[in-house]
């Protein structure tokens, strides 16, 4: 916003910026309600944050500060930003999950999910595989943004390669609990007819907000297709989910990627590096290797 304005600014500016000063004063408000915070907590509330659990609380400060002190009191335990590659690499190695090398139109990280490709039994595991690419993926948004956006391809789904529904619960509480307003949209491709009444049951643990993110894509229903490329551009979106690009998951080639995002979160985080690196089984080489050049 410009320093300089012209005289009698309008009422139509002054309305503007009214919501502005609103949210920046619910932000002081929940600020000062939770108190004085240090570390990891210091480092993980900053106003944006504090914004995110604002709106998914309609603005309601208390609301807001009895999420956000569950959610501080969850990664104190859960530690989700001390997990890393090695611990989690054995859930990757099919690509059912993974963080895309292309972005959305509006510059977001894409995480890609591919259910179908299941290829372990703990659930507690695959748990933290999906909180370890979050992670992973809150550390790679462009500057300014917050959300993401999921690709879900159905390829091979069935019953059997689905997930518990008890587990489904605990992972939609994780995400909505913990990561309000990261999701920007999330796109279900070609989902088979069974899935209809599984995702009935997820459903009904899921918030509204979050519910109405979830957009379903048959590729002969030309409304769904139009809603996804308006996201994507199909010379980005890889020819499973019916754009142009060739998308192939390479295990060793992400696991160096990520093996250098684990030095960037220590980095961020305030970790020792080189404790992290003895301590994660990673070779000297493979955790200090340079970031690829774009």
């Amino acid at each position: 916003m410009s320093i300089f304005r012209r005289r009698g600014s309008s009422h139509h500016q002054q309305e503007q910026e009214q919501p502005e000063l609103q949210s920046e004063s619910k932000v002081n408000e929940l600020k000062a309600a939770l108190g004085p915070l240090s570390g990891r907590s210091l480092l993980y509330c900053t106003d944006a944050c504090l914004r995110r659990y604002l709106e998914a609380r309609n603005w309601n400060v208390e609301k807001a500060k009895k999420m956000l002190e569950e959610t501080l009191a969850w990664r104190s335990t859960y530690k989700p930003e001390e997990i890393r590659w090695h611990e989690v690499a054995v859930e990757g190695e099919t690509g059912k999950l993974f963080r895309a090398n292309f972005r959305d139109r509006f510059g977001r990280t894409v995480l890609v999910l591919k259910p179908g490709l299941q290829n372990t039994t703990s659930m507690d595991n695959q748990i933290k595989h999906l909180v370890y690419l979050m992670e992973n993926a809150m550390l790679n948004l462009p500057e300014g943004q917050e959300e993401m956006a999921w690709l879900i391809d159905f390829t091979g789904w069935s019953f059997t390669t689905s997930v518990p529904v008890r587990t489904a619960k605990d992972t939609i509480n994780i995400l909505q609990d913990h990561y309000p307003q990261r999701l920007a949209v999330a796109f279900l491709y070609a989902p088979p007819r069974i899935f209809e009444a599984f995702w009935k049951i997820v459903k009904f643990f899921m918030d509204p907000k979050t519910s109405q993110k979830v957009k379903f894509v048959y590729p002969k229903n030309k409304e769904s297709v139009e809603l996804m490329r308006s996201y994507f551009d199909v010379d980005n979106l890889p020819t499973e989910f019916g754009g142009k690009a060739t998308m192939k998951y390479d295990h060793e080639d992400f696991s160096r990627l990520m093996a250098q995002d684990d030095v960037k979160a220590a980095k961020f985080w305030g970790f020792d590096q080189k404790t992290t690196s003895s301590t994660t089984g990673y070779a000297a080489g493979a955790a200090v290797a340079p970031e690829p050049i774009v």
